[in-house]
């Protein structure tokens, strides 16, 4: 890239707008969602409005990130823009729960762009010793969009319409697209190199057979039928043959001799945990707010603001401290919060008062956000540069599924533990039938339609649901924590200095 010719304030401030919307899009969504269950139905496919968006992402992540090393960064980044701002104006447009599924599909296709490649742009046009400063910005920003994000979405959704969480995507994406389009130069890269397609339809596939055994199973067919069975069976194919063709491809959209460097196999490994986590809070506290307390769209985003808010703060610490401590001793911090504030959500119920969810929300936040800044440094750990970009896609793309998967999984956890309270508090068939859908909860006009001691059992039932994910999740920081052990003594000193490798 031709450094002398780009404008980096106007590059900076389109990357961080690109950023900005499509990090906001993960929020602004959730405070939305409870009213869009109201109004479409299906409240058994919530997940699969964050699903479809994450899956799509998780798929396009390293297949933009090889892109981007091979024919530079700028074009793509361009066309992630442009495949995002069309997938939120059809999602505004959505006229039932599977169009907004197929339509969500498309944004995270952009997302999947959009995203990494801010990231490997800030690597072309820094020096090591400004990556960790520009990083802690970018983590900011993406704790900045997570704070408007739940604030925006219930304004919405409100006092306008919730359609407009995803249209407001459309006057940012515009201004992004001129700043960069008009501040980032860079010499293109004319070697033809093939891409491994393959490769891409072997991790769709096998992320679509494991998602799908997981949310038919136990509901639609018994976990033990030859559906789910043949479900999980072709998950195991699939990846096995993802492997093997990543192993012989000549560009492999993931570049398995990567993960022959420790540190980023638990970069990747802790980035996919954290994903999961950051998704359960983001989906279940707006749910258990309008749901328990029976609280509006503001009042879910006032009480998720918090969480974000210590996303915000801890990213910019993050920042700040990367350079200075051991990634190992930074991340052992951040699980401690995480364990401790994940069990006291564990503890929820539909007595608990609002402010005590709050404070435990912005514990959450800030065992998350330092994770942005020291993940994204530490996969570049000893990584050569041909690689850069398609490493520090990897970093997005395994947070992005762990959140796919955690969503899913803690979806089911949820719907079944739900089932279960409801299914023992109702047992007449016609009071069941009649006021056992949870997603009655989730509307105003239809609570008042209960009996009282119905209603008082169907919240109950709701706050015990969703107080059981929470208890699940602190496993996941326990695991975290493990990987991050492996890092040992690498730090941004180490990093910068250390002999570049190759792989090839």
């Amino acid at each position: 890239m031709d450094r002398t010719r780009t404008n980096t304030k106007w590059t900076v401030a389109g990357l961080l707008l690109g950023l900005f919307m499509a990090a906001l899009d993960q929020t602004i969504v959730s405070t939305a969602m409870p009213t869009i269950v109201g109004q479409f139905g299906h409240f058994e496919r919530l997940v699969w409005v964050f699903s479809a968006y994450m899956i799509a992402s998780v798929v396009a992540t390293p297949i933009f990130g090889k892109l981007s090393d091979m024919y530079g960064r700028k074009r793509f980044f361009i066309l992630g823009l442009g495949v995002f701002l069309l997938g939120s104006i059809l999602c505004g447009a959505a006229q039932n729960m599977t169009e907004l599924i197929l339509f969500r599909a498309l944004q995270g296709i952009g997302g999947g762009a959009i995203m990494p490649l801010c990231f490997a742009v800030i690597f072309d046009i820094f020096p090591p010793e400004q990556r960790g400063k520009m990083n802690g910005l970018f983590g900011a920003v993406f704790g900045l969009s997570s704070v408007f994000g739940p604030l925006a979405g219930a304004y919405f959704t409100d006092n306008i319409d919730w359609r407009w969480v995803f249209y407001i995507n459309v006057p940012i994406g515009i201004v992004a697209f001129l700043l960069i389009a008009a501040g980032y130069k860079e010499t293109a890269n004319k070697v033809k190199q093939v891409i491994d397609w393959a490769g891409a339809a072997l991790l769709a596939a096998t992320i679509l057979s494991l998602m799908f055994a997981l949310e038919l199973g136990g509901r639609t067919y018994a976990w033990g039928s030859l559906q789910i069975i043949g479900l999980f069976a072709a998950c195991v194919i699939f990846l096995i043959l993802f492997l093997t063709v990543e192993r012989y491809a000549k560009n492999p959209i993931i570049a398995l001799q990567l993960f022959r460097n420790k540190v980023f196999t638990a970069s990747q490994v802790s980035s996919f945990l954290y994903g999961a986590i950051m998704i359960s809070g983001a989906t279940y506290i707006p749910i258990f707010v309008q749901g328990v307390y029976g609280g509006t769209a503001s009042s879910a985003g006032q009480t998720l603001t918090p969480m974000m808010l210590g996303v915000v703060a801890s990213s910019v610490i993050g920042g700040r401290f990367v350079g200075k401590f051991l990634f190992r001793n930074i991340m052992l911090v951040s699980i401690v919060v995480l364990v401790v504030s994940l069990f006291l959500l564990g503890t929820i119920n539909a007595d608990t008062s609002r402010w005590i969810v709050t404070v435990y929300m912005i514990f959450v936040g800030l065992g998350i956000g330092v994770s942005f800044v020291v993940f994204n440094i530490a996969t570049l750990h000893g990584v050569s540069p041909q690689y850069k970009g398609a490493a520090t896609s990897m970093v997005v793309f395994f947070r992005t599924i762990g959140s796919a998967l955690g969503v899913t999984v803690f979806g089911v956890i949820q719907t079944n533990r739900l089932t279960r309270d409801i299914s023992q508090v109702i047992q007449d068939p016609e009071t069941a039938k009649k006021f056992g859908d949870p997603q009655a909860l989730l509307q105003p006009a239809v609570r008042k339609m209960f009996p009282p001691e119905v209603l008082t059992k169907m919240i109950g039932g709701l706050a015990e649901s969703i107080a059981f994910v929470f208890q699940w999740s602190v496993v996941l920081p326990i695991i975290a924590m493990l990987f991050v052990l492996l890092m040992g003594r690498a730090n941004v000193e180490r990093s910068s200095a250390e002999p570049v490798r190759s792989f090839e």
